[in-house]
């Protein structure tokens, strides 16, 4: 598979793609788990640059090949905590919204509520809903795993 464009410089497109960075960030949800929820995402959507990168990233902030290797499957594993499940499905729920999917059901908001204050559930949102976009474009334009944005 070959990338059909290079990334054209768009000044006001990266301001607008680092504000919602910052956003993500100063909601106070765990980098970690926000790398995790933007790893599952992007393993859903089939996105390989996005997959590459959130493992890539993960091992900067310390996660194990052990949990990286396991996202996948985190529902039949032991290696993730009540928090960072709620989050998972979340983050699934979200994803999986395609030919009639239920989307996120009041169970598994309510199961991430009951980890996360509204200002990290919007920083989990908005992570999942970026990473998304992000999946869209990569999947569209085909772009590469390993080249770097």
């Amino acid at each position: 598979m070959e990338a059909r464009m290079k990334s054209p410089e768009n000044a006001d497109v990266m301001t607008a793609i680092q504000h919602l960075y910052r956003a993500v960030h100063a909601g106070g949800a765990d980098p970690l788990l926000l790398e995790l929820v933007h790893l599952r995402a992007s393993q859903i959507n089939g996105c390989s640059p996005c997959v590459y990168a959130g493992v890539a990233s993960a091992r900067k902030r310390g996660e194990t090949d052990e949990r990286l290797h396991n996202v996948v499957t985190w529902r039949e594993t032991p290696f993730f905590t009540e928090a960072e499940r709620a989050a998972l499905a979340l983050t699934e729920a979200a994803t999986r919204i395609q030919d009639g999917a239920p989307g996120v059901t009041d169970e598994i908001w309510d199961a991430a509520a009951a980890h996360f204050g509204d200002e990290q559930l919007s920083a989990l949102v908005l992570n999942i809903a970026l990473t998304n976009f992000f999946n869209r474009i990569n999947r569209a334009v085909r772009q590469q795993a390993g080249k770097t944005w």
